[in-house]
């Protein structure tokens, strides 16, 4: 346990319950679901008069949707200053690896109409069979990869 978790497992369980009580409250209070990829989306209504960006349900929530956004970057950023930088996660996985995974990872949400978050924490615990689905594909999808990445030499 000490080497899947080295600097403990406390804080991940603290970071859970408090992204499970905030999108829990954003849900009760409001009736949206805070999920990231409708973030990215509805911030993309700003910069472009595409119809599809142009929809009620992007424009008329994406002051929110980006304070929401900027909680994410502000909390990472607190907990980078309140325990150093020897605390900060480190990868050995090259940057153009990283960028490819993010140009599919943003793929695969647009194409399951979602994201981890929207369909993982919000959708599963609203009990929406779709994000079940969706849940389980991504899990199936990053067990195949990272097998495949291991199988052809990548860390």
């Amino acid at each position: 346990m000490e080497s899947m978790f080295p600097h403990g497992w406390q804080h991940y369980l603290a970071g859970g319950l408090l992204i499970g009580a905030g999108v829990s409250l954003l849900f009760l209070l409001t009736g949206w679901v805070g999920g990231m990829s409708t973030v990215f989306t509805s911030t993309w209504s700003w910069v472009t008069k595409q119809p599809f960006f142009q929809q009620p349900r992007f424009v008329q929530t994406r002051g929110w949707r980006l304070v929401f956004a900027l909680g994410l970057v502000l909390g990472a950023a607190l907990w980078w200053l309140w325990l150093g930088p020897d605390h900060a996660l480190h990868t050995q996985v090259p940057a153009w690896q990283l960028g490819l995974g993010g140009v599919l990872v943003g793929f695969g949400s647009r194409l399951g109409n979602g994201c981890t978050s929207g369909h993982g924490i919000c959708g599963l615990s609203s009990l929406q069979l779709p994000s079940l689905v969706a849940v389980l594909t991504f899990m199936a999808t990053a067990f195949l990869t990272a097998n495949l990445v291991l199988a052809f030499g990548g860390r």
